[in-house]
């Protein structure tokens, strides 16, 4: 069977992932979010649907979002970018989040597991905390650090674990549907 893998990306980052996880898995199709099949036909025709997203305010993206609160009845995997260290409090807590707009009983959906790496921030997000709330997100030079390294993201490393992990996903999910 098929994998559906559906991104949103503001600066490249989740598409770069997105184009791996295709590239890793020759039996997919890939769609910018705005571009994806209608929820209602995915059941049957995919096996897994992987759907990426940037994470904004400690969620996925507000398109990302829309799309997966509106998933019933499928297996999916998510994969994200976002400025923090992927091993920090705070992504934990964004992959619980955007795991959790999936699971809820009625919606029927399972939940394979999720990826997240670092990528490079929009300069112009940056500027814009730094006015709104500089007493919560003031520019420290840990935080201008973590931003210059999250700009090299994401890398080869990245993309290779982001390849490992869907594989292992779709692997998975094909033998559920067996």
């Amino acid at each position: 069977m098929k994998t559906l893998i559906i991104f949103s990306s503001k600066t490249g980052n989740t598409r770069s992932i997105a184009e791996t996880i295709h590239e890793a898995l020759p039996n997919s199709d890939i769609f910018p979010v705005e571009n994806a099949p209608a929820p209602e036909t995915l059941p049957g025709e995919y096996c897994l649907v992987c759907v990426g997203y940037w994470v904004d305010k400690g969620m996925p993206d507000a398109k990302a979002k829309a799309y997966l609160e509106t998933l019933r009845g499928v297996r999916a995997a998510l994969f994200g970018t976002l400025g923090a260290w992927p091993d920090s409090d705070h992504a934990k807590e964004c992959i619980r989040k955007s795991e959790d707009l999936l699971k809820e009983p009625e919606r029927g959906n399972t939940v394979m597991g999720s990826f997240i790496c670092q990528g490079r921030v929009d300069p112009r997000v940056v500027e814009m905390m730094g006015k709104m709330a500089a007493d919560v997100h003031p520019m420290t030079a840990e935080r201008k650090a973590r931003l210059e390294e999250a700009a090299k993201h994401p890398d080869d490393t990245d993309r290779a674990r982001a390849k490992e992990t869907f594989l292992a996903f779709a692997a998975r999910a094909e033998e559920m549907t067996a």
